[in-house]
């Protein structure tokens, strides 16, 4: 669903005329900053299969330790992270044990088998750190959930279920305006709640090893 689709679908609800275009009125910009509130914080809510993505990381003998994971805008959760030159599955581990390995340990290098997130670059994308040291080129690939950025355009689109955001960004302006339709902002956050969970349910069936719990 397009920007200006969700931003009418709003606004209907709201008793208010349709737009043309997204930034057509103050107020229309104003059901847009809603909007990408309520996107947000719908992405946010489940690892939803629209955001997933794959990422290629190449390391190389000459490039340190620290990789940057291009695009995620510091927006990105891995899922999981192969050593496809290796053929492991790399193992996630804490800052502090990398910090044991780098400080009070002596300098290792050879394939990576763990990984770490380290901070941003300065294009604002998420950075890892990979350990052992490289001692060659490895590619990586990251199995990657990766949050959007915010709608702007009148043709921008929605990776994510688009009910779940039309009725948390209409319960939000119910509150900012008071009433709609004879119901509170309570009733209409309560109908958001439950379409959230009614899509993240239906998502869920495509990743049903993700909502089992496993001890080991």
């Amino acid at each position: 669903m397009t920007y200006l689709e969700l931003m009418n679908n709003v606004l209907r609800r709201m008793r208010e005329d349709e737009v043309s275009n997204v930034t057509e009125s103050t107020y229309s910009k104003m059901v847009g900053d809603f909007i990408n509130d309520a996107k947000e914080s719908v992405e946010v809510a489940w690892d939803w299969s629209g955001l997933r993505n794959s990422l290629t990381v190449n390391t190389s003998i000459a490039g340190g330790t620290t990789y940057s994971l291009a695009g995620t805008q510091d927006k990105g959760k891995i899922l999981n992270l192969i050593n496809d030159t290796s053929n492991v599955f790399m193992e996630y581990r804490p800052i502090s044990w990398f910090d044991d390995k780098r400080f009070n340990q002596d300098a290792v290098s050879g394939s990576p088998e763990y990984y770490t997130y380290n901070g941003v670059d300065s294009s604002g994308d998420a950075k890892i750190e990979v350990y052992p040291t490289p001692d060659d080129d490895y590619t990586l690939k990251a199995n990657i959930v990766i949050r959007n950025a915010p709608l702007v355009n009148n043709t921008d689109t929605l990776d994510i279920p688009s009910a779940p955001v039309i009725h948390l960004a209409l319960a939000m302006l119910v509150r900012e305006r008071g009433e709609t339709g004879g119901q509170a902002a309570v009733e209409y956050f309560a109908i958001a709640d439950r379409y959230l969970a009614d899509a993240i349910a239906m998502d869920a069936q495509k990743h049903p090893d993700e909502t089992v719990w496993y001890s080991v």
